[in-house]
């Protein structure tokens, strides 16, 4: 294990000077200790002194060995002075990786921003039309479309039941760390199999069936998980600790759920008023076949266009939101890794420190990374929606078809996650692109062994499954109240699958950008470890040793 210069704990240790007993003793040998609040280097180094250029050079005193020469002037007093985030983990050559991404996004997000502006502008000049003024919960009489009451109670339902479960679930997993596994998986359970009970008696038989199918899978994975829960266990606790340690972390969740609410409150109205400006039916959108909103083609391409585009950059920009935070959180603990037990202590602002380089050198790689997420997620929503207008045409065969698509999806979906989780740890710390940051951790986890160990943690599939339990609760209290309040503009009922398959997108999203400080903290501790696992063992050795307690296979596993 090669020994890393300033990376051992500093003190000064003063020699314990023979006792002086009047004039006897003299020639006893003693050392004058330093100045008070003189900083001393490590002990362990041999200080090196030399006077300026032009002074005379004096040869320690023959007679007397331990006699030093004087300390060097001008050394820096009292602690060592303080050093930053960027200092620490610096960049060779700072450079803005993959540029494209985040020029794509920008465009993307000012693209939805004047579509948001136009489409809302539009159905506010065209309120008295669509709405004919109607107030009631259940819509109005005169118009089947519109941002009705009836909507306006649902969105702020959705996000305020998504808002306060996943707040919730945050505090007590910091509260009971251990138990918030078991109860997570129970309750996945339960209500899996509630909400799939519920739609059987409504004669929701495909919808029932894909929840079922949830619980049943939930209760496989938790019965053969039961081994790898203390680890599990383990992880959790010590990125609690850590974060209890830099309250920023909390604050970091808060903000970052709160700016998700914020978001998801935008799209939804976003979606209504697309739906409201660009929808094609003669009969029931009065403002398109008024010419109000200045483009009388009000086509049903055009408006299936408009809502995927809408669609698709929620996810794209919910993804960017979330790994910013994750990125921010990395530059926490990584610095927490390397730094905290070594002689130059945590960097200052390490937060700030890894959210400024999210914002600069990394934005593209954040971007490149979350728009390959948001394709697939995309497609996954397209594919909830076939899957409830299946179950809304009472078509089992589809609804299953739709299912067995998903599942197929949510392993791509996870595979790419598992490459984005560590690679935005480690371009955190050290600012390289996308694709190379993949590559790199993907490589340090191989020759360390620690693939194995990832894979059998389970705290990402724990807090993913948090997510769905959020997601569902959501997706069954936006059906409930459909169906209790029976607004005009769903009166047929064909609004019900794209209104479900939202709200489970909002309950989904908002709680894994609640969620993302844990998953962050025990990622950067595993790519961490990869990249310099003698720290673990050096500085960290009770943390090791309570790895090797509840997973004996890490000794042979990881390659030091």
């Amino acid at each position: 294990m090669a020994y890393e210069p300033g990376k051992q704990s500093v003190g000064y240790n003063p020699p314990n000077p023979m006792p002086y007993h009047g004039g006897e003793g003299s020639n006893q040998q003693w050392q004058q200790p330093p100045p008070q609040n003189y900083y001393v280097g490590p002990p362990q180094q041999q200080q090196q002194f030399q006077l300026p250029q032009g002074q005379l050079q004096y040869a320690p005193n023959a007679s007397n060995p331990s006699v030093q020469p004087p300390p060097p002037m001008n050394q820096p007093y009292g602690e060592p002075p303080p050093y930053t985030f960027e200092e620490k983990f610096a960049i060779q050559r700072p450079r803005y990786n993959d540029l494209w991404a985040a020029v794509l996004f920008i465009a993307d997000l000012l693209g939805l921003l004047a579509l948001s502006i136009i489409s809302f502008r539009s159905y506010s000049e065209n309120k008295r039309v669509q709405n004919g003024g109607g107030t009631g919960v259940r819509g109005n009489e005169q118009s089947d479309f519109g941002l009705s009451n009836n909507t306006i109670v649902l969105f702020i339902l959705v996000c305020g039941v998504s808002f306060i479960l996943s707040y919730g679930y945050f505090l007590a997993a910091r509260a009971w760390t251990k138990q918030i596994i078991y109860a997570t998986a129970t309750l996945n359970i339960i209500v899996g199999i509630g909400t799939a009970a519920y739609y059987f008696s409504r004669q929701r038989y495909g919808a029932a069936i894909v929840f079922l199918i949830f619980a049943l899978f939930y209760a496989y994975c938790f019965w053969t998980w039961r081994s790898r829960i203390p680890f599990a266990v383990l992880m959790f606790e010590t990125s609690f600790d850590v974060a209890k340690q830099y309250g920023h972390v909390y604050m970091v969740s808060s903000l970052g759920g709160l700016a998700g609410v914020i978001f998801a409150a935008w799209m939804l109205v976003t979606y209504v008023a697309v739906y409201a400006t660009y929808a094609p039916s003669e009969s029931d959108n009065l403002a398109c076949r008024a010419g109000r909103t200045g483009n009388v083609t009000c086509s049903n391409g055009k408006m299936i266009g408009l809502v995927v585009f809408v669609t698709f950059s929620g996810y794209w920009i919910s993804e960017v939101l979330k790994n910013i935070i994750h990125v921010s959180i990395s530059g926490v603990y990584g610095s927490w890794y390397f730094c905290s037990r070594s002689a130059q202590g945590m960097p200052a602002h390490p937060t700030l420190g890894a959210f400024k380089r999210a914002m600069t050198y990394s934005f593209g790689s954040i971007s490149f990374g979350s728009l390959v997420v948001a394709i697939i997620q995309l497609l996954k929503h397209l594919c909830r929606l076939s899957q409830n207008q299946q179950s809304q045409d009472g078509c089992s065969v589809g609804c299953v078809a739709c299912c067995i698509l998903g599942c197929l999806l949510n392993f791509i979906e996870s595979a790419v996650r598992w490459f984005n989780h560590y690679a935005y740890s480690y371009i955190a710390l050290y600012g390289k692109a996308y694709i190379d940051s993949a590559k790199e951790t993907y490589r340090m986890m191989k020759d360390r062994g620690l693939d194995a160990l990832v894979n059998d943690c389970l705290v990402d599939p724990v807090l993913s499954m948090a997510s769905v339990f959020v997601a569902m609760l959501c997706t069954l209290i936006a059906y409930v109240y459909l169906y209790a309040t029976a607004p005009v503009y769903n009166s047929t009922g064909s609004f019900t699958p794209a209104i479900m398959a939202f709200a489970f997108l909002v309950g989904l999203q908002i709680c894994n950008i609640f969620l993302t400080p844990i998953k962050s903290g025990v990622a950067t501790i595993f790519t961490s470890m990869a990249h310099n696992p003698e720290i673990l063992l050096r500085d960290f050795p009770e943390l090791y040793h309570k790895m090797l307690a509840v997973y004996p296979h890490l000794a042979q596993a990881i390659h030091f």
